[in-house]
């Protein structure tokens, strides 16, 4: 059991301490606004631009289906037994970017999950000098396709400090500049 005689009661703050508290916390939101504005960062140099390549696709199948005959279904137990048989597997999707005629980015993006199954993502940046560029994107999902499945070439005019970014939405009809 505690010794209750030996427990002084609160007593409320002095002037002091609020005066103490108020200094602290004003010191603080000092120090937060000063390192926010200091060093000053800039992203870009002042005739720079951005082309940011963002995407996450899901190839096409790396074989056709397969149709099993009757001795290999007869091989398989009765709850296996799928008349076709299809791989898992998917393409890697391949995009290359072309700046005024000359390939700046080439990259290759394996399929993700454990049985290459999944969705192969790109994030790429790719600082280049302002003005006026032409374009040309270049997407592969299949490889049993030697060209690739979808090409966009337009010219842009960049300006400055501005991101463009190279997106793939198939509701939009494949390869978009926003």
């Amino acid at each position: 059991m505690p010794d209750t005689a030996k427990i002084r009661p609160a007593r409320p703050l002095g002037a002091g301490a609020w005066i103490g508290q108020v200094l602290l916390y004003g010191l603080f939101a000092l120090a937060i606004g000063v390192f926010s504005q200091w060093p000053p960062y800039r992203h870009l140099g002042e005739d720079q631009a951005l082309i940011k390549l963002s995407f996450s696709r899901v190839g096409k199948p790396v074989g056709d289906c397969r149709t099993l005959s009757a001795a290999e279904l007869a091989k398989l137990p009765p709850n296996m037994r799928a008349p076709t048989v299809c791989p898992r597997e998917r393409s890697p999707v391949t995009v290359e970017v072309d700046l005024n005629g000359t390939t700046v980015l080439k990259r290759i993006a394996p399929p993700t999950g454990l049985s290459k199954d999944g969705a192969s993502a790109v994030y790429e940046r790719l600082v280049v000098p302002a003005g006026e560029h032409l374009i040309t994107v270049r997407l592969s999902d299949d490889v049993r396709a030697r060209d690739q499945a979808y090409r966009h070439e337009s010219t842009v005019k960049l300006v400055p400090g501005q991101v463009l970014v190279i997106d793939f939405d198939a509701g939009k009809g494949g390869i978009t500049l926003q």
